[in-house]
């Protein structure tokens, strides 16, 4: 299978990895120098592991409709860009914007490729008050960046249709995982109440690697997240515990509010209250490689007791 990963960064490096692992042909885009030689180490990676596909890396800008000529030709396409943590309009530009000129690039040649994975958020559900949800729960952003999500997921599963490109939405919980553990968030604290929705980032990528090889999920919507959302205040606890260190400070949501010095859309992040389900993309037959937190922060805390940081 040859797969093309637009915006191949935290999630894409991983899912590039595994995908040449098994044999498959993936060309990493990225516009920066940077981001192409670390394509080019995924694929160094592969190789030296005797890895029976291959990673190339090509520069392109999905903001950039004719950059997108020079992409080769491919069966599936990932669309995992980042607006960089920028604004909505910033996101707008990459995730609707972006994502259309990758449809249209693919879906004017003369073998467009038949499958189209876009990436987006959890966040796009809005606020359920701590219930549970799942595929058949109807999105509610409540933000501007989470309604250019929405947007863009609207693409992924629409308009590709139109160019004969099946779209799946993979909306991934919070990622965690290599360099992005933030222990002193929840050591130090103080921790604000609410839940916490998360996957890996290994599982993220494997779960899209999933998708693409038992060739599930067309035309749908799929959330990618661990088995158990857990209360910070819980896994505050928790990681503190495994870690040796005394509990941290807790908070409660309307207190952290009350502190005044939080933005309109922080504010509205707090509270924000949901448990994602993960049943439908273990239906599709995915095993995760770290089921719940426990497993996901164990080199974290082996790392910190070793180290102290």
């Amino acid at each position: 299978m040859r797969v093309v990963v637009v915006g191949c960064g935290y999630v894409g490096l991983e899912l590039a990895r595994q995908l040449a692992e098994r044999g498959h042909t993936v060309t990493g885009v990225r516009r920066s120098d940077a981001g192409l030689a670390a394509i080019r180490s995924v694929g160094a990676t592969v190789a030296e592991a005797g890895g029976e596909g291959q990673v190339d890396a090509v520069r392109a800008d999905a903001t950039d409709r004719a950059s997108l000529d020079a992409l080769p030709d491919a069966d599936a396409i990932v669309f995992a860009a980042s607006s960089g943590g920028r604004g909505a309009e910033a996101a707008r530009d990459v995730y609707v914007e972006g994502l259309e000129n990758v449809v249209d690039a693919y879906g004017s040649r003369a073998e467009p490729p038949n499958r189209l994975v876009y990436t987006s958020s959890t966040g796009v559900y809005g606020d359920h008050g701590g219930a549970w949800v799942d595929e058949a729960t109807p999105i509610e952003p409540t933000t501007e960046k989470t309604r250019v999500l929405a947007e863009a997921e609207r693409v992924a599963l629409g308009a590709t249709a139109a160019v004969g490109i099946d779209g799946t939405v993979a909306r991934f919980a919070g990622l965690y995982g290599p360099d992005r553990y933030r222990l002193e968030r929840y050591l130090d604290g103080p921790v604000t109440a609410g839940y916490l929705n998360m996957v890996h980032r290994d599982d993220a990528a494997g779960a899209v690697r999933h998708l693409l090889e038992a060739d599930r999920a067309r035309g749908e919507a799929v959330l990618v997240v661990d088995s158990e959302p857990v209360d910070k205040h819980a896994f505050a606890d928790w990681l503190a515990d495994a870690c040796g260190v005394e509990r941290p400070e807790k908070r409660s949501k309307e207190a952290r509010i009350a502190d005044g010095d939080l933005s309109e859309a922080a504010e509205r992040r707090i509270r924000t209250s949901k448990r994602c389900s993960n049943e439908g993309i273990v239906a599709h037959g995915y095993e995760f490689a770290y089921p719940t937190f426990r497993q996901g922060y164990r080199d974290a805390v082996r790392a910190f007791r070793a180290t102290g940081r």
